[in-house]
């Protein structure tokens, strides 16, 4: 049987194999992709909008969607699309093709508003609070009144064509997500000005999670790290962000309403408690969960508590709506919607027994769906999660300061990324002259390069599967990884090569040189460990890459690569006899 049949039937040879093709599947490599893709939309734009006319009705275009074309011109690259930005007129309607969808936009002309000296009196629709007696009880309304203001003229002239909104960069070519030191971008380390217990330190992140998004940041990173002494940070990734840019989202308070019939019900400041402990949140335990259309459905309840003045609020406004009967459950007639930071996020029934009732203490429910009843659950906490976020958006439980922020431009990442190419490109080449020099044997030295290849190549496929940030510290860590690699391979050889002269079998080589495999790994686990923390997490990168990367090759690279030893060996025996 050949060398490499024997290779090819060996277990550790498929399992590299297959490891290998799993990678390649998650990179998903496409050098020919074309276009540009979105990073975020700008709020309030004319993008921001196009969901409202959309070919596929519902949102507007999201982060990482792919560009494609506009109005059937083909957008390559971001020349492409800048020379048809100058190209656009006012008020003209253009048609985005992204991979997801088609949308639709109308662009918007740039004014240059010039405040007069004139004055002229325009007659405006004011709403307006005011008390009203029924029945001896005073309550609070909302009332349109029409009044005349004086205020001074305008003129408007048309410069030219406001952006429409979206952000772009080159479309990706690998499923590998760049981290801010390579793609560009800011990042923040915030801490707390007040101890915080844990729970209020995830109601600060997955308030400033939901307030990223809702301006359609979707490209960011908000986690909890720690220091060594265990003081809690809050680091904040935003990807194509400037420096004032991160500083202002971060900075601004968010701004919760709860409308209905477009009349204010309650504001943020109203909702004094979001219950989050189980005792008052959860799995509504009357409706459980169960099978509807073939999927399954679970609801949720948790309890709010409104200040007066907000349930009284809500009372006026929810007094005169019907009662409408919906899969026999009765709810009004109209819906509380949801806004944060002006952009609508969600819409809730309310039931029919909170009509016209001043009720401090409120049940909010919802569901969730799945095809199982283990996705259900899943999707229902989420949604419920959401919900509890979105309402105590607007009074984070404690205040934050700015301790360090980094800016990266796009133009530097795209040099740094340049340049972790070229040095990867001349290490391998610097081992492999140092490695053919040291044994003059290419059967040695070929499968000792391509099996630290395969490292390289298993470790970018585990970062396109878990969606990582590939930033410099990473790519410290896996030619870090690599390197350990190459030195393991050596000691493979070496006791190999080393043993023949014992008259020990190459076997019993092999375990020797894994035995001192293994303690190497220990100890490079136990030296990195303590990274994962250093810095308030800022090195989490380098040591989970180096700690990983060490684990793929000793279970799955080095291995294959001994059996490969072993065939060299037994075919340098088998000569030797003859």
């Amino acid at each position: 049987m050949s060398t490499l049949s024997k290779a090819l039937k060996n277990w550790r040879i498929i399992m590299l194999i297959a490891f290998l093709l799993f990678a390649l599947i998650a990179i998903n490599p496409n050098p020919w992709q074309e276009g540009v893709a979105i990073r975020s939309v700008a709020k309030n734009s004319a993008a921001a909008e196009a969901g409202i006319s959309s070919v596929a009705a519902g949102t507007a275009p999201r982060s990482r969607e792919i560009l494609q074309s506009i109005n059937n011109r083909q957008i390559k690259n971001m020349d492409d699309y800048n020379a048809f930005l100058l190209s656009l007129e006012p008020n003209r309607t253009i048609t985005l093709q992204t991979s997801k969808t088609t949308y639709r936009l109308t662009t918007r002309p740039l004014l240059n508003i010039t405040v007069l000296n004139e004055t002229e009196n325009v007659r405006i629709n004011e709403t307006v609070q005011e008390n009203q007696t029924v029945d001896g009880k005073t309550e609070l309304i909302n009332k349109t009144v029409e009044r005349t203001i004086k205020r001074n003229k305008t003129r408007s002239e048309i410069l030219g064509v406001e952006d429409i909104g979206l952000r772009v960069y080159p479309a990706p070519k690998t499923n590998i997500k760049r981290g801010l030191d390579l793609e560009g971008g800011s990042r923040m380390l915030l801490e707390p000005e007040t101890e915080v217990t844990n729970e209020e330190l995830d109601i600060v992140i997955s308030n400033m999670k939901e307030r990223l998004n809702v301006y359609g940041l979707t490209d960011i990173s908000v986690r909890e790290v720690r220091d060594l002494s265990g003081k809690s940070y809050v680091l904040v990734e935003l990807a194509g962000a400037t420096e004032e840019e991160a500083r202002s989202l971060i900075s601004q308070q968010g701004k919760f309403e709860a409308k209905i019939a477009n009349a204010t019900a309650f504001r943020g400041g109203d909702v004094i408690y979001v219950c989050r402990s189980a005792d008052c949140s959860g799995l509504d335990p009357n409706a459980g969960c169960g099978q509807q259309a073939g999927n399954w459905v679970c609801r949720f309840r948790f309890s709010i508590t409104l200040s007066n003045e907000g349930a009284a609020q809500q009372a006026a406004l929810t007094r005169e709506l019907d009662i409408v009967d919906e899969s026999g459950q009765q709810y009004l007639s109209k819906q509380i919607d949801l806004f944060l930071d002006d952009q609508p996020v969600d819409s809730l029934n309310i039931g029919a027994e909170l009509k016209g009732k001043e009720v401090t203490e409120i049940s909010i429910s919802g569901s969730g769906s799945g095809v199982n009843m283990q996705d259900a659950r899943a999707d229902t906490f989420a949604n419920m999660k959401k919900l509890q976020t979105i309402l105590s958006t607007g009074s984070l439980p404690v205040k934050m300061k700015v301790v360090k922020m980094d800016t990266v431009s796009a133009v530097l990442g795209e040099k740094f990324t340049q340049n972790a190419l070229l040095i990867g490109m001349v290490s391998i080449i610097l081992v492999f002259l140092v490695v053919f020099i040291r044994y003059r044997m290419l059967s040695v030295t070929l499968p000792m390069i391509i099996t630290m290849m395969s490292e390289v190549f298993l470790l970018l496929g585990v970062a396109a599967i878990f969606k990582w940030n590939l930033d410099l510290a990473a790519i410290a860590g896996i030619i870090i990884a690599t390197g350990t690699g190459v030195d393991d391979q050596i000691v493979i050889v070496d006791e190999a090569l080393k043993g023949s002269s014992k008259g020990l079998s190459w076997k019993d080589k092999l375990k020797k040189a894994f035995f001192i495999i293994f303690a190497a790994l220990f100890a490079t686990l136990a030296a990195m460990f303590p990274l994962l923390f250093a810095g308030a997490g800022m090195l989490r990168g380098f040591g989970l890459t180096t700690s990983l990367g060490v684990l793929i090759g000793v279970l799955v690279t080095r291995p294959a690569y001994a059996f490969i030893v072993g065939l060299m060996m037994e075919r340098k025996q088998h000569s030797a006899e003859q």
